[in-house]
């Protein structure tokens, strides 16, 4: 029976989509057993100047900004009275867009490019911070967010698996119709 309990877990995650109510843009969520995962939609122009005010040029971050950012925010929803170690690694999800799989570009991934590209120290210190990290390990109660790269142009519609263990059990669920903001312009809003 237990081995019945583990197969259905993965089948009970709920899947959601809104608009977020800080960020004001569209969000993409999965809720399952213990966790909570959320993806909000960045517009390039926001990552252009979250990362222009910390010392990057704007030759260095475009690339970056061409790539569709998220903001992830990741919660073990789990309770001291009842605790479930959360962890992940980035390098397990995979995107699904075009007909075609790939990875997420990590903090790892970005190494080499801001080195061949000049970005000075501190600059590349304040974007590995910025980014969610590749690997993580949360506690009841734990949360963590931070900027992922999915390595897509603006617009582009794309599916995500996700991977996770739970207390050590293999979690996977798929988010689909995952949407990267749009290159537009706004202005920014006053309220």
């Amino acid at each position: 029976m237990l081995l019945a309990i583990d197969f259905l877990l993965p089948l009970l995650a709920v899947t959601a989509t809104g608009v977020d109510d800080e960020a004001r843009f569209p969000y993409w969520e999965v809720r399952d057993n213990d966790v909570s995962i959320r993806f909000v939609q960045r517009l390039p122009d926001q990552t252009r100047a979250f990362f222009l005010a910390r010392g990057f040029k704007l030759n260095q971050i475009e690339s970056a900004a061409q790539s569709c950012v998220f903001q992830t925010i990741v919660r073990n929803t789990s309770t001291k009275a009842a605790p479930a170690t959360l962890t992940y690694n980035l390098r397990d999800w995979v995107i699904h867009a075009g007909g075609a799989k790939h990875k997420m570009k990590t903090r790892e991934d970005w190494k080499p490019v801001h080195e061949a590209s000049g970005v000075s120290p501190p600059a590349r210190l304040a974007f590995d911070w910025a980014l969610f990290p590749t690997r993580q390990e949360y506690n009841a109660g734990d949360y963590g967010w931070g900027m992922s790269v999915f390595g897509l142009k603006p617009g582009t519609r794309f599916d995500l698996d996700l991977v996770w263990q739970q207390d050590g059990r293999p979690r996977r669920v798929r988010l689909k119709g995952i949407e990267c903001a749009p290159d537009i312009h706004p202005e920014p809003s006053a309220e």
